[in-house]
C-alpha cells in the first residue's frame, strides 16, 4: 500500500491535486493516502518535496531524485536518433551480454501502461532459438500451403507472402545457418507479451532506443508474431501465460552492417482542427 511519513508531510497538498484516482485528503494539514481507488502509479511519490511518500509493494531504492545533468535528452539529438535507426538484418556472430538484455528490458518495464496495469511480460530466447526457428518455419510453411490452397480475390495480396514462407522453409531445411531467413543468425529473440496489446507496443518501442542506444541492431519479427498466433506449439514451446499475447517480436544481436545516414518519409499527414 501507499504510506505517507506525517513527520516529513508538510501538508503543501501537491499529492493531492495531481492524484488521478483522487485517493489523497488533506487531515489535520497533512496527507493521507486511502488506498482505496490509488492504482500504484507513483505520482504522490515522484511529486512530493519532501520524500515522505513511499510503499511497500515495489523496491523504493530505485526510486532517483531528479537531476537536470541525467534527466534531460536534447531534442534535436533525439529526433536524429530516432531517425537515425534502421531495420537491421546482417548480425554478426556475437553474443549480446546479458547486462544489454537486462538494460532494454529496464526500458520496457518503466513504460507507462494504461491504468498502471504493469502487464507487460518478457522471454528472452537463447539457448532454444534454433528450435524456435524452426518451429517458426515449419508453422508459416504450413500457413503458405494452406493460403496457396484456398486463394480468392481477397487472399491474393498474401500470395507473395505464402510463396515465400514455403521458399524460406526449403532454403533452411538446405542449409540452416547460411539460409536463416527468419531470425537471420542473431543470437537473442525478446518476445514481448500483455494483456493490452498498447502496453506492449508502447514497451517495445522505449526497448528499441534502447537497444539501438546500447549499440545493438534490432528488427521486428511479424512472420514470428503471425505464425505464433496461429501456432499452439510455438505458445507452448515459449511458455506463453495464459491470459497473454504476444505483441512484438524482437530480433537482437551486433550489426555487421554500418548505415551512413537518415533516408527520407514521406510528409506527415497532419490535421489541424
Amino acid at each position: 500500500m501507499m504510506n505517507v511519513n506525517t513527520e516529513k508531510c508538510i501538508g503543501c497538498g501537491q499529492c493531492v491535486k495531481d492524484c488521478f484516482a483522487r485517493d489523497i485528503e488533506m487531515v489535520d494539514d497533512k496527507a493521507k493516502i486511502k488506498n482505496i481507488t490509488c492504482f500504484k502509479c507513483g505520482h504522490c511519490i515522484a511529486i512530493c518535496p519532501k520524500d515522505a511518500v513511499s510503499t511497500d509493494e515495489y523496491n523504493m531504492e530505485e526510486v532517483k531524485n531528479y537531476n537536470k545533468e541525467e534527466f534531460t535528452v536534447d531534442s534535436d539529438n533525439l529526433l536524429n536518433f530516432i531517425k537515425f535507426r534502421r531495420t537491421v538484418r546482417q548480425f554478426k556472430d556475437k553474443e549480446v551480454e546479458s547486462e544489454k538484455t537486462s538494460k532494454i528490458i529496464e526500458a520496457g518495464r518503466f513504460t507507462q501502461t494504461g491504468s498502471n496495469m504493469q502487464d507487460v511480460s518478457y522471454i528472452v530466447v537463447k539457448d532454444g532459438i534454433e528450435e524456435l526457428k524452426s518451429l517458426t518455419l515449419k508453422s508459416l510453411k504450413e500457413l503458405g500451403e494452406h493460403m496457396l490452397a484456398n486463394l480468392t480475390p481477397e487472399t491474393m495480396v498474401y500470395k507473395r507472402y505464402a510463396q515465400m514462407w514455403i521458399k524460406m522453409y526449403g532454403k533452411h531445411e538446405e542449409n540452416p545457418k547460411e539460409n536463416d531467413g527468419l531470425f537471420f543468425n542473431a543470437p537473442e529473440v525478446i518476445i514481448v507479451t500483455a494483456n493490452s496489446q498498447v502496453n506492449g507496443a508502447l514497451a517495445s518501442s522505449n526497448m528499441e532506443l534502447m537497444t539501438n542506444a546500447l549499440g545493438l541492431g534490432i528488427f521486428f519479427s511479424g512472420f514470428f508474431v503471425m505464425a505464433a498466433q496461429k501456432d499452439k506449439k510455438i505458445a507452448e514451446f515459449i511458455g506463453l501465460q495464459e491470459g497473454k499475447q504476444i505483441v512484438t517480436c524482437m530480433i537482437i544481436g551486433y550489426p555487421k552492417v554500418k548505415y551512413l545516414r537518415t533516408t527520407p518519409r514521406k510528409e506527415a499527414d497532419i490535421s489541424w482542427k
